[in-house]
């Protein structure tokens, strides 16, 4: 049990969901939406607080988050790598057991998918993944509230993720099972996913080395920068092995007439794609952003409220 004497939840990958609860989130996320927009006060979360901890910058991250929690009446707390000692002079568990103590529920965006999973072991209130190594859950669910939004329900929909396989693409491997949708990888061979990742949604991921087959009539189109942070000094190699993977008007013009554009942002334009995809007609990039708010505080309200 959490803190509260609500049933403890984390959310460190999307497979912490089942199918009906990921779809009530996004049902959830759109009335909050809603709610929002027509001006209208919503505080379930009055009094509770989100510690924030930030070893990996963010814009988005931190002002959905942060804005999020005052929408619903709360405060978040950000803490720099500055203001912690979080696996440092003290350990990750006992970070995690003195915070869970103090606030409500915690989000990490850091470099380890293993050390949030340690801190999570040791909490006595809800983990929320901000974003790791191995997995960009909370982007996911803002991905498909966009598409969901513009198109309908993405069930049985084909996307294709074009380029390197970090993990935002990860999620979208686990995201594929949760929302029952075909993807399709293309990547250069030397940045192929883990197979075991692969291996678990066989029947829904296929990996691909040529990017105009991967969007061959794709209801969806998603890539990301070739270089992560942590990674500048792969750019150079990066960039001359993703060549062929940038996402251009010509690539586009495989994909279905209909297709749409993702992508998590920040973009490098002229690299992963170009100027008139992403600020074009088929792009959902600014909805994409804001609906990490969205369902982040929908995320927030089925952690905490009781």
């Amino acid at each position: 049990m959490g803190a509260r004497g609500k049933p403890l939840r984390h959310f460190l990958t999307l497979s912490d969901l089942s199918p009906a609860e990921a779809h009530d989130l996004l049902r959830r996320a759109t009335e909050l939406k809603r709610i929002v927009r027509n001006g209208e006060c919503f505080a379930p979360l009055k009094s509770r607080t989100l510690g924030m901890i930030f070893e990996k910058a963010s814009t988005r991250t931190r002002v959905s988050f942060e804005v999020g929690m005052a929408q619903l009446g709360g405060h978040a707390l950000f803490l720099s790598p500055q203001d912690t000692q979080l696996g440092r002079g003290e350990s990750v568990e006992d970070s995690a057991r003195v915070l869970s103590r103090m606030v409500d529920a915690v989000m990490i965006r850091t470099f380890e998918q293993r050390k949030l999973e340690r801190f999570a072991s040791c909490s006595r209130v809800p983990v929320i993944n901000g974003l790791t190594d191995r997995c960009h859950p909370c982007q996911l669910l803002a991905d498909m509230l966009t598409y969901q939004e513009h198109r309908g329900s993405i069930r049985g929909r084909t996307v294709a993720w074009i380029g390197d396989s970090n993990n935002v693409c990860r999620s979208y491997v686990n995201a594929a099972r949760l929302f029952d949708f075909k993807l399709r990888i293309a990547c250069p061979e030397a940045f192929q996913p883990d197979p075991d990742i692969l291996a678990a949604a066989a029947d829904r991921c296929v990996l691909l080395w040529n990017a105009a087959q991967a969007a061959e009539g794709a209801d969806l189109v998603v890539t990301d920068v070739w270089a992560s942070m942590g990674q500048e000094q792969e750019q150079q190699r990066r960039a001359r092995a993703f060549a062929p993977f940038q996402v251009d008007e010509a690539l586009m013009a495989h994909a279905a007439r209909d297709a749409l554009f993702m992508h998590c942002l920040p973009a490098h334009r002229g690299e992963e794609v170009t100027a008139a995809i992403i600020d074009g007609p088929r792009s959902v990039v600014w909805d994409e952003a804001e609906n990490r708010l969205h369902t982040q505080k929908a995320l927030l309200e089925f952690l905490l409220a009781a």
